[in-house]
């Protein structure tokens, strides 16, 4: 597929003067939630209410070997005008694995349209980083009537050059009975190490994470040693992440790029270390209504390393979901 001869603009931000975006507590619990069963599988989905009853929903996706506790703080900003939902994909967080162990992201995506459509909140701000972007595109592609607006933060999307600064440990997981020898030598590793290991390779300033954050990762590390499914998990999503990379035809990700005409938002950070953000302005100007906004000196997960300005941007987005009539604050 051609590269579109189109530029997308930039986003609109959110104005810092009027809206009530400029802290951040870290100190904030994960939201509670509870558990769905989705076409056979135990899904958990973190809900964080807002106080305006007439919040419009929204919907988190996490990347892969994430959970929904990466929208934590983004989401405590947008919930004055968001009621967010944010659920763990099967397999990873606190969900269980899908019956017959399918993690394709037509998969996941299938488990995001189902609890969508049982959710019974109509068209939902749909937001998805990483392989939860992949897994986004696929949603808004399928079921364009239950996305009002959709926010991709550095999107798994095909792109099987080397760059530099990449996890070169990701292609060789992908060998037949490597990748599960390497992920338990991993595990030998203190949880606490390798929860730093993970911050090191999706922000540019690890140093950056509070202490209490970085605790809560560890923990989820250490929990996740307990469940039988959890290096299936990682290593099957992983593959079905390359077999969407490369799919041909009406089945790839450019395609169903192509066909999607919602409002949309691509946010990726100059320093990602997974994705290049080389692929940002192909996947704006892909999308047939999307704006762009690269944060500089960002990695790959923009809504743990700088929430505030995502959050702006997708309030900017709202505005143009929503017919022009803009939350607060948003424009000049």
């Amino acid at each position: 597929m051609q590269s579109p001869s189109r530029t997308a603009p930039a986003a609109e931000l959110a104005t810092s003067a009027l809206c009530p975006l400029d802290e951040v507590d870290t100190s904030r619990p994960p939201w509670p939630g509870e558990f769905h069963t989705i076409s056979g599988t135990e899904i958990f989905v973190r809900v964080t209410p807002s106080t305006d009853p007439a919040a419009q929903p929204a919907l988190y996706v996490h990347g892969l070997g994430g959970a929904s506790t990466n929208f934590t703080d983004l989401a405590a900003l947008l919930s004055p005008y968001l009621a967010a939902h944010a659920l763990d994909l099967p397999g990873f967080g606190r969900s269980g694995p899908p019956p017959g162990g399918d993690y394709s992201i037509a998969a996941h995506a299938r488990i995001v349209i189902r609890y969508l459509e049982r959710s019974g909140r109509g068209a939902v701000h749909l937001v998805g980083n990483s392989m939860g972007g992949a897994v986004s595109i696929e949603v808004a592609a399928q079921r364009p009537d239950l996305v009002r607006s959709l926010t991709l933060i550095s999107p798994a999307v095909p792109d099987l050059r080397p760059h530099k600064g990449g996890d070169y440990l990701l292609p060789f997981l992908l060998l037949p009975g490597v990748g599960i020898r390497a992920l338990q030598r991993l595990d030998r590793a203190s949880p606490e190490r390798r929860a730093k290991a993970v911050i090191d390779l999706c922000f540019a300033h690890p140093d950056r994470v509070p202490a209490n954050r970085l605790a809560e990762a560890a923990a989820d590390i250490l929990a996740r040693r307990e469940l039988s499914w959890a290096h299936d998990a990682m290593l099957s999503s992983l593959r079905g992440i390359v077999r969407m990379y490369l799919a041909r035809g009406p089945r790839s990700a450019w395609r169903l790029m192509a066909g999607i005409s919602v409002p949309s938002l691509v946010l990726w950070g100059t320093e990602d270390k997974l994705v290049a953000a080389s692929n940002a302005p192909r996947v704006a100007a892909t999308l047939r209504d999307a704006t762009l906004l690269v944060l500089p000196d960002i990695g790959h997960t923009a809504q743990l390393e700088d929430p505030v300005t995502t959050a702006r941007a997708i309030l900017g987005l709202m505005a143009r979901a929503n017919d022009g009539r803009r939350p607060l604050g948003v424009g000049v």
